[in-house]
């Protein structure tokens, strides 16, 4: 059975940093992108990050390039989110997802076949 599980969520302080998790279990993920998303309260889900099966390519939404990044360890299959300079505006349940394909081409979520049950990421002040 397929299973992802975030970790990692919070609240912080504008300006703050945290690092996100996601665990997948009951397949591997070495042959699959991996994405982030996120929902903010009375809004839709949106991209936030994608990154290759084999961790080479990597995209952002133009929200959070330069703040966010993006890895992978397959051996450990965990993808991660670092986020750094976090703002009001990224409060949100954080979810990972996996792609069906080997490598990222955008935010269409019906691209993503699994989803965790996401983490709650607050940036107060």
């Amino acid at each position: 059975q397929f299973q992802l599980v975030e970790s990692g969520g919070g609240l912080v302080q504008p300006g703050g940093s945290l690092r996100l998790s996601c665990v997948l279990s009951g397949f591997t993920m070495e042959y699959y992108a991996m994405g982030w998303f996120r929902q903010a309260p009375g809004k839709e889900r949106e991209g936030v990050s994608c990154i290759s099966s084999s961790g080479g390519s990597t995209m952002y939404a133009d929200s959070v390039k330069g703040r966010f990044t993006i890895s992978r360890d397959n051996a450990k299959n965990t993808v991660y989110l670092q986020m750094n300079s976090l703002k009001l505006e990224d409060t949100a349940i954080y979810y990972c997802a996996a792609r069906g394909f080997s490598y990222c081409s955008g935010f269409e979520m019906s691209h993503f076949g699994s989803w965790g049950q996401g983490t709650q990421v607050t940036v107060s002040s």
